[in-house]
């Protein structure tokens, strides 16, 4: 087996290579054995009939094609190692000589590669920091965020239904006089002015008593997700068995008590503030480190490879998947609430696919160029925290780590600690 290089462009490789005829008779062979049980021969049992039979009843060139499957992968690699190519993608045969009985098999393969990258005025970039300082507003929006968190809803019946209350309702849904699925629902909890339900449907509600039987009419969207009811009118029967409101606990020392670890409302705001002061710093912290790498991405001319961006587009809509999995959902019950289709949304994703690529591409290039390394004491660090956070022994973590989950810590740490030098030999304004 032998290749050379044909063509050389700024993203694809054309190579020859060439299958030895040998190489290529022995995965003829190899082919007849996988394949033989396919055959029905007349005078021999399944599978059992000589291959020079089968190449008489079917033509020589039969198994050719299972041949090449066999062969091509080991001469490629080899191709592959002899002249140093690096593919970014799956090899595609654009060419193959008629194959001659006894004669080398000679393909003409297009390769994709990622194209040479020059990083270059990386180090002294400008930036702007933006500082982000804690405000006596942002803790007591804090603090209010936690008094609503803990206030409880009570059943109030000495006066009708107001905006901000929840009522407990049963509906019936009906368009031109029947009802429709999805329209229908008992005892179902509903915050006035919330928009949960379609609009004009909570309003309709306000200034109702307990026990009231309410008709609610009101026009479906035109671009509603159910498409059977999309752009009609509707008429509602509702009934509502109760009416709540909301009850806020008052703001002092036995509500910061209840809430907390401190004995005093003073203690409980020293903290949130202390709280919000770490989220401000790491704030500031990652946008510098984002503006940073952003303005050496931005230095930075890369034609990538569609095969590159689709990938990264594969793994972001597993991503995707993955969260949509956290909440019941799927891919496809997203495309049929959305009426959006997968080209759709990795047409969406393309820009931020293209970003992180080129991202790894350039953060990759500087550590090569600064000789940034993980060291061993950096990956034990690593290890400790993640045995800490996974309430494990080191030990017992570590010989559960594959080779795989080493290098990605590794990676991390070299990517991590590239943004520090960038960080650190920036001029920051």
């Amino acid at each position: 087996m032998h290749s050379e290089v044909i063509k050389r462009e700024e993203n694809k490789i054309t190579l020859k290579v060439v299958i030895g005829a040998e190489a290529f008779e022995a995965g003829i062979n190899k082919a007849y054995n996988k394949m033989r049980g396919k055959f029905n021969i007349p005078g021999f049992r399944k599978g059992k009939a000589p291959r020079k039979i089968i190449e008489l009843n079917y033509g020589t060139e039969i198994f050719y094609e299972e041949a090449i499957n066999i062969t091509f992968p080991d001469a490629y690699d080899k191709a592959l190692e002899e002249h140093g190519i690096n593919p970014v993608d799956r090899p595609s045969i654009e060419d193959l000589e008629e194959i001659q009985k006894g004669q080398d098999v000679v393909l003409t393969v297009g390769v994709e590669i990622m194209p040479e990258v020059v990083v270059e005025n990386y180090k002294g970039i400008e930036v702007e920091k933006k500082e982000y300082n804690v405000q006596e507003e942002d803790i007591q929006k804090e603090l209010d965020s936690l008094l609503e968190k803990n206030a409880r809803m009570i059943a109030v019946e000495d006066r009708p239904v107001q905006d901000s209350d929840m009522v407990i309702i049963d509906y019936k849904g009906m368009i031109d006089g029947v009802a429709f699925e999805g329209g229908t629902a008992e005892k179902q909890s509903l915050n006035i002015g919330s928009g949960q339900f379609i609009q004009g449907f909570e309003e309709q509600l306000i200034g109702k008593n307990t026990g009231d039987e309410v008709e609610v009419k009101v026009t479906f969207p035109e671009d509603y997700h159910g498409k059977d009811v999309a752009g009609k009118e509707a008429v509602f029967e509702v009934k509502i068995h109760e009416i709540k409101e909301k009850e806020v606990p008052a703001l002092d020392d036995e509500f910061a008590k209840d809430v907390s670890e401190f004995d005093t409302l003073e203690e409980l705001k020293a903290d949130v503030k202390k709280r919000l002061e770490e989220q401000a710093k790491n704030k500031t912290e990652q946008e510098l480190r984002n503006k940073v790498v952003d303005a050496a991405i931005d230095k930075v001319e890369i034609n990538l490879p569609s095969a590159v961006v689709e990938r990264q587009i594969d793994n972001m809509l597993r991503d995707f998947e993955y969260s949509l999995s956290y909440q019941g959902l799927n891919l496809q019950y997203y495309y049929n609430m959305t009426g959006a289709k997968e080209e759709d949304l990795r047409n969406q994703m393309r820009d931020d696919a293209v970003k992180r690529v080129k991202t790894q591409i350039v953060l990759e290039k500087i550590s090569e160029l600064e000789a940034i390394e993980a060291t061993e004491e950096e990956v034990n660090q690593e290890v400790e925290k993640m045995a800490e956070q996974y309430k494990q022994e080191v030990d017992k973590l570590k010989e559960t780590l594959r080779e795989e989950d080493m290098t990605y810590i590794k990676d991390n740490i070299v990517v991590r600690k590239t943004i520090d030098f960038l960080v650190a030999n920036a001029q920051i304004a």
